[in-house]
């Protein structure tokens, strides 16, 4: 294992808030002095199992620590996910059935270890230790904090000031997390910094309880292609993890400028020191093109074969370079004889277009072609081995398939 120096430098790098630093470097050199490896705490709420860069980030920190010998422990909130997280939210949230979070659990899954290293994961569930509590349990949980530190967090302060009602079940949201935080004996926990008051709370209990309180760790939101709102999907500014590798690197690419850096600290592995290169180039004049050019290879390797990664970039060169059509193409497989406005949301679904609306907007401002033509039809009916450019740089390739669902009238191959 690197040293305790060495380690806290990666495990820092574009951290948003540590708590706390001393903490942090007595479990690294325990950790090194005893040869056992932390461990790291992420909690999910299965109720949003869609995951792009922004969600990522956090993953990508705990992938980095797994690389310097660390354990991560994936808290699957089955039994929180009855309450649902009110971080954030005006109103309750509606309690999942059991049904939708072994759904949900089952998609997160898929998605995190395209990050994470699945020899060095343990997945729980927290009704392993939760759903054994009796009621006496439950009172002495609920002795360790009181309702004004609840009525610190800003959502239920809002909700209250606008008299929105505010569960008391809510309450123990937090409590039930910190408790997960208890059973793992965890080192340390991770989250955005939306997730303030609960991991917070984490530390709180453990005190509580005689254990040693784990570090607390907070990752900054990312800001997604449009450089000002969080990635959202439905904002449309979003890199997704499974998209396509032509798409995932055409969008690193639409990165505004004064987010490279960023990017490279949250969104990638790389070392401090070379995204400390990175940055002095940028101060010494170098083309911001280029150092993205080298940002969009290296998160598409992330999640992509070396040879999709090659083909994505002679894809983007050819596009943005030559004007021309690629020679390889991302291909959408749909019906025959489909007409273009059937097609409309699989090409929002593979990112082809951030929405509908914004699709019909493009062909009514002549920013779509078909075979390197304007098109203004959307009726217009798209034939075998067609090409579409949408907008500057996205292409897709038209493929009939020869097997069709029969209550479809289009899908994606």
């Amino acid at each position: 294992m690197k040293t305790v120096e060495e380690q806290f430098r990666i495990i820092t790098k574009g951290v948003s808030m540590l708590v706390n630093e001393e903490e942090l470097k007595n479990k690294l050199a325990e950790s090194l002095k005893n040869n056992r490896p932390l461990i790291i705490k992420l909690g999910l709420d299965p109720s949003a199992p869609d995951i792009h860069l922004g969600h990522a980030v956090v993953l990508r920190k705990i992938k980095q620590m797994q690389d310097l010998g660390h354990e991560a422990v994936i808290i699957i909130g089955d039994f929180t996910g009855k309450i649902g997280d009110p971080s954030g939210k005006a109103k309750g949230r509606n309690a999942l059935s059991d049904e939708q979070v072994k759904e949900n659990a089952k998609t997160y899954f898929e998605q995190i270890f395209k990050v994470l290293d699945k020899k060095k994961t343990t997945v729980r569930y927290n009704s392993e230790w939760l759903s054994q509590l009796n009621f006496e349990d439950v009172l002495k949980l609920a002795a360790t904090t009181t309702v004004a530190r609840m009525m610190e967090r800003d959502d239920f302060q809002k909700r209250f000031s606008n008299n929105v009602p505010i569960g008391i079940h809510e309450f123990f949201y937090p409590l039930m997390q910190a408790y997960d935080s208890v059973a793992l004996k965890a080192d340390m926990e991770l989250g955005g910094t939306d997730q303030t008051f609960n991991i917070l709370m984490g530390r709180t209990l453990q005190k509580a309880m005689g254990q040693p309180q784990q570090i607390a760790m907070f990752m900054p939101l990312l800001e997604g292609l449009d450089g000002v709102e969080k990635m959202s999907k439905s904002l449309g500014n979003y890199i997704g993890v499974y998209e396509p590798a032509q798409v995932m690197f055409k969008k690193v690419m639409e990165v505004p400028d004064e987010l490279i850096l960023k990017y490279f600290e949250l969104a990638t592995d790389e070392h401090p020191d070379r995204i400390e290169a990175f940055r002095r180039e940028l101060a010494q004049g170098k083309n911001p093109r280029d150092v993205k050019y080298a940002l969009a290879e290296i998160i598409t390797r992330l999640y992509h074969t070396e040879q999709e990664v090659i083909q994505a970039k002679a894809f983007y060169d050819a596009a943005f370079s030559k004007k021309a059509i690629p020679d390889q193409l991302p291909e959408l497989g749909v019906k025959a004889q489909s007409r273009l406005i059937e097609l409309i949301p699989l090409l929002v679904q593979k990112g082809f277009a951030t929405s509908n609306g914004e699709f019909r907007r493009l062909v009514q401002q002549g920013g779509v072609q078909l075979n390197q033509e304007k098109i203004e039809d959307l009726d217009r009916v798209l034939a075998d081995g067609d090409v579409l450019k949408i907008g500057k740089k996205r292409f897709v390739k038209i493929v009939y398939d020869m097997i069709q669902p029969a209550d479809n009238p289009a899908f994606h191959k």
